[in-house]
């Protein structure tokens, strides 16, 4: 995957979306069309798609209008259909029509002493995302970090406030009925409002969602860290909490025992590997505290390398909406406001370090 970084300066929303879609007008055109079709190769119709899409942004324009207005601002500039950049925020709700499977792996520590260490893969098709941002961005009172596709208001980022979010996608019975909040633009609000845990909270149960997501938030003030796991879902919000060892591992199932009784993928998904990446991120988490971002990558790999079940490989025998890869590792510096990342699955990481942003 290729990476592209982007600061915009600029406050007003409507400007912020102006300049995306105007420096990256190509970019927000292809990965759109690219997203349609893959749709229409899962069985969604596009009246579907457009339906959820602009039912989506709806649900955001009322919920957090700012966000609305860069995606429509966006869309003007790249100069194709709001619905269609809406297809690309709203992929998540689109994709619960056809209850799609996803993958990513992450582990967060909040230490008694220091500052949080995090590590995600982001497991995805290569496709779909030749292509990805990394996109400094300011609000009228903080500055963002942001990894995310063009047309998405963002995936994973951090904030100067010392908060950071990673995003897992998850699969329930009560998704897809009615319209929705993104879950991608709940995960960039956290960034932009919130400083801690409970205040993440608050703001992801805030809004209605049609979706399944995990956004696994840490905080770092200076003197304290802190994480939780924020399990939405239209049944409900779960809120796990870090082991006694300060650990959370999250992939792509509920661990919020009330949830976990609708949850589609373990029970229902037969070729999703969320279980077997949940038991070796768990059984390696003893081997990362303290560790640099690129160390913590080679520890999450643990002996096994870049056979781990995180290092996840697409099958080219495979049809290729079945073609699942790690595109990117990431980990977040807290304390240092930034996202070490490399393309690729983090064996990679370990082997060859991570570029900063």
């Amino acid at each position: 995957m290729r990476l592209h970084t982007f600061t915009s300066e600029t406050t007003d929303p409507h400007e912020r979306g102006t300049e995306l879609g105007t420096r990256f007008g190509a970019l927000v055109r292809e990965t759109s069309a690219r997203y349609v079709s893959h749709f229409e190769l899962l069985g969604i119709p596009l009246p579907r798609v457009r339906e959820v899409a602009e039912g989506s942004l709806a649900a955001l324009r009322e919920w957090h209008p700012a966000l609305a207005t860069e995606s429509d601002a966006a869309a003007a500039a790249a100069g194709i259909e709001a619905w269609r950049v809406a297809a690309v925020g709203a992929r998540t709700e689109v994709l619960a029509a056809a209850h799609a499977p996803g993958e990513c792996t992450t582990a967060v520590h909040a230490p008694a002493v220091g500052p949080p260490e995090t590590i995600q893969t982001w497991d995805w098709h290569a496709h779909l995302a030749p292509d990805g941002l990394l996109w400094g961005l300011r609000t009228a009172t903080r500055w963002l970090k942001v990894f995310t596709e063009f047309g998405a208001p963002a995936k994973i980022g951090v904030n100067d406030a010392g908060l950071g979010v990673h995003f897992n996608i998850l699969r329930h019975t009560s998704d897809g009925a009615g319209p929705g909040v993104p879950v991608h633009a709940i995960a960039r609000r956290v960034l932009e409002d919130a400083a801690t845990v409970a205040e993440a909270c608050a703001l992801a149960a805030s809004a209605t969602v049609s979706a399944s997501t995990v956004l696994t938030v840490a905080t770092w003030d200076g003197a304290r860290a802190d994480a939780a796991a924020i399990e939405l879902s239209p049944a409900g919000v779960g809120v796990i909490r870090p082991r006694e060892d300060g650990w959370i591992v999250h992939t792509n199932h509920f661990l919020d025992p009330v949830l976990a009784a609708g949850d589609t993928v373990a029970a229902l998904d037969p070729a999703s590997t969320t279980l077997e990446r949940f038991a070796h991120a768990e059984a390696m988490r003893s081997r990362m505290p303290g560790l640099s971002a690129t160390q913590r990558a080679a520890a999450l790999c643990g002996t096994a390398g870049g056979a781990a079940p995180v290092c996840v490989r697409r099958s080219e025998s495979e049809p290729l909406h079945e073609q699942w890869e790690t595109l990117l590792t990431v980990a977040l510096d807290l304390s240092g406001f930034a996202l070490d990342h490399r393309s690729g699955a983090p064996d990679a990481a370990g082997r060859d370090g991570l570029d900063r942003f």
